[in-house]
């Protein structure tokens, strides 16, 4: 699988994860530069080691999918605004008690 359609087909975990270190709620701003190590981490995680360029063209690709599917909004060269409301990051500690 290449790696647009990872980010695109886990699209819910790679927002997960972003909002671990960024802030993404509805309505806010998402800069390229955010979105771009974003993304460089995420495949780290994964251990696969991107270079910048490619997370740049990669962070630009994602970000022309999320327009075309109304869920970013393009409001300046590198800034999108979330046009989505993203779901809680749900920790261990509180899933102990609901088993």
């Amino acid at each position: 699988m290449d790696h647009l359609n990872e980010l695109i087909t886990n699209k819910e975990i790679f927002f997960n994860f972003m909002k671990e270190k960024y802030p993404v709620i509805q309505n806010s701003n998402i800069f390229l530069r955010d979105l771009l190590y974003a993304i460089k981490y995420y495949f780290e995680r994964k251990n696969n080691y991107l270079k910048y360029g490619q997370c740049e063209k990669l962070a630009l690709e994602f970000a022309d999918y999320l327009v075309n599917i109304n869920e970013l909004k393009k409001v300046g060269e590198n800034t999108w605004k979330v046009n989505f409301s993203p779901q809680p990051v749900v920790t261990n500690s509180e899933l102990v008690g609901k088993e």
